[in-house]
């Protein structure tokens, strides 16, 4: 095959990384063509993330065929980089001897990964194929909660006694087979395995062999239980700037380690639930998701916010009268009910990020909320006077421009407490706010806009 053919294409100015489209059109077009040493060539010298995103662009029939085109060329680490539901469909396609091998070249917490995105049968008929010791290590992974610190944390750890000197450490890490490929501390436990401080790496290599690491070591390392939930982890290490942190069991053992490079993925996945939820989409990207299996998920919200829309309708139709002897409430019905939902959703996403992140606590809640009513009742004023004056000019009546105007100010008045009391509501109650929070929040807003804009056209202008 000649060296122009398989010559990957180089990334522009614009486009800072390997993947570019023309790339996966010539990955596509081999594969399509039954050219698939020319895919594999093209894919196999990049770096596992982008070779990712080459497969995340194919077609779900190309991914397939260049995994099978990869074959034992595939890294391992890009199955670590794949979306959940593309990596569920390569894995079905390679044998359970050959994906134990690759879960075998993996650190624990990335073999984990590959493991819980295969159905039970297809996991208990690859781990055949690992050795004992490895496969007992991730089925005790497997057994703790998901989105847990148990599933997140890495086994692989260097953690020594405090008596050993400095010089003794450095010789272990330069002699030990299970050295982990990245660590950035070394742990220091008692006799029962429990852990009593660490040395920062940095800190070993300036100090002379012949110290002993008690004499330098940091006592007050922050311990991660097992059983912590992922997104409480991350807020650990965003609150105490922390590179690594180790896990303990119930009994306070050592009995793995969370670097920071785990939790970018937390802080993204947990951003993208919070998105997903808030537009009422499934937790999980479903962007590569079958078109049947999307429109199923997506439909339950849209059921509920059906539901919500019969309310806002019956409310209207309570004033069907006052709107038929005025065509123009009509016209304007919408920009009143438009303005709240969006003023009430700018809240909304401010406040669902702020419980996740911790910044909006019971100890500040008080003073946050009062902060957004007078926000929304600043913005209430300013478009209650521009849109009053619009429509007083657009109908020649100054009786609708001061109804709308009114109704303006307590409909955004409302959406800006609703999109604050809403979240901190379902939090106290426990209740995941990014869950139902717009659904309430666009009937509090629908209804409360309706009733106050044709309410007081009924008192005041009929």
């Amino acid at each position: 095959m000649s060296e122009t053919v398989t010559e990957r294409p180089e990334a522009g100015a614009d486009e800072p990384y390997a993947v570019n489209a023309d790339l996966v059109r010539r990955v596509e077009t081999a594969l399509d063509e039954g050219r698939p040493e020319e895919a594999r060539l093209l894919v196999a010298t990049l770096r596992p993330g982008d070779a990712a995103d080459v497969f995340e662009a194919l077609p779900r029939d190309d991914r397939e065929s260049l995994a099978e085109a990869l074959g034992a060329g595939l890294d391992p680490e890009v199955l670590t980089e794949l979306d959940g539901a593309i990596l569920e469909d390569i894995l079905g396609r390679l044998s359970p001897s050959y994906l134990a091998r690759l879960i075998l070249e993996l650190d624990s917490d990335e073999a984990v990964y590959v493991l819980e995105n295969m159905d039970d049968e297809a996991r208990e008929e690859t781990l055949r194929f690992v050795p004992a010791p490895d496969r007992a290590t991730v089925l005790e992974s497997l057994s703790f909660p998901e989105e847990s610190a148990g599933r997140l944390m890495q086994r692989e750890l260097i953690a020594v006694p405090a008596y050993w000197t400095v010089g003794q450490v450095i010789d272990y890490c330069r002699e030990t087979r299970d050295l982990p490929d990245e660590f950035y501390e070394i742990y220091v436990i008692d006799p029962r395995h429990r852990p009593i401080g660490h040395v920062p790496l940095n800190r070993l290599l300036r100090t002379r062999r012949p110290k002993l690491l008690r004499e330098i070591m940091d006592e007050d390392s922050t311990l991660i239980p097992v059983e912590m939930d992922q997104e409480e982890v991350a807020f650990q290490f965003r609150q105490y700037r922390l590179a690594s942190a180790p896990v303990v069991d119930a009994d306070g053992r050592l009995v793995g380690v969370i670097t920071f490079d785990d939790i970018v993925d937390v802080v993204e996945e947990e951003a993208e639930e919070d998105l997903m939820r808030l537009s009422g989409v499934a937790a999980e990207s479903d962007l590569f998701e079958p078109a049947l299996r999307t429109a199923r998920t997506r439909s339950t919200w849209l059921f509920v916010n059906l539901l919500t829309a019969i309310l806002a309708s019956i409310v209207i139709a309570f004033f069907d009268g006052t709107i038929e002897q005025m065509v123009a409430l009509a016209v304007l019905l919408p920009i009143v009910a438009s303005m709240g939902g969006n003023a009430g959703t700018q809240t909304l996403t401010v406040a669902v990020r702020a419980l996740a992140t911790r910044e909006l606590t019971a100890a500040n809640a008080v003073r946050i909320v009062g902060k957004e009513a007078v926000v929304g009742g600043l913005n209430g004023i300013v478009f209650a006077i521009l849109m009053g004056l619009i429509a007083s000019l657009w109908f020649q009546s100054p009786g609708i421009g001061l109804v709308i105007a009114s109704a303006m100010v307590i409909n955004l008045l409302v959406a800006g407490l609703a999109g604050i009391l809403i979240p901190l509501g379902l939090a106290r109650a426990g209740i995941d706010p990014a869950v139902a929070a717009s659904v309430f929040l666009t009937t509090i807003t629908d209804v409360i806009g309706f009733l106050a804009f044709l309410g007081l056209a009924a008192l005041f202008l009929l």
